[in-house]
């Protein structure tokens, strides 16, 4: 087998903002949509992200472990900036920290199962070859 792509649930409600925000902020393009999902890739990457629209009012109260993570050499500054275009698009989120490399945004009221994440591209410097 061969790892194809990852899924996370977005709010119905808020789909087309986070779609947005992931196709105009950071550069995905549609591979494929149908009425409840739709299948990103970012260009330069080999996974594809799909969202799929969720009716569900439970939030994971550790969600915070699921993640769809980024590198990036300023972390909190960048999800500061995504948290901000949210709110200018009237979904309201906010900005944790795991350590001083590693922070999350979250908007609760449209990411069902997960957080974005940033993080310093040394802690993605393995030394595995492929």
């Amino acid at each position: 087998m061969e790892f194809n792509h990852v899924a996370n649930r977005l709010a119905a409600a808020h789909f087309e903002t986070v779609v947005a925000l992931f196709t105009g902020r950071l550069g995905f393009v549609v591979l494929r949509r149908t009425e409840r999902a739709i299948w990103l890739r970012q260009p330069g990457t080999n996974v594809d992200l799909q969202f799929s629209r969720s009716d569900t009012a439970h939030r994971d109260a550790d969600k915070r472990r699921s993640q769809v993570s980024f590198l990036s050499l300023t972390p909190q500054a960048d999800l500061e900036a995504l948290a901000a275009w949210l709110a200018e698009h009237g979904l309201a989120a906010t900005v944790g920290a795991y350590s001083d490399r590693e922070f999350y945004l979250d908007a609760p009221d449209a990411l069902v199962d997960f957080v974005i994440e940033a993080m310093r591209p040394e802690l993605a410097d393995y030394d595995v070859k492929v």
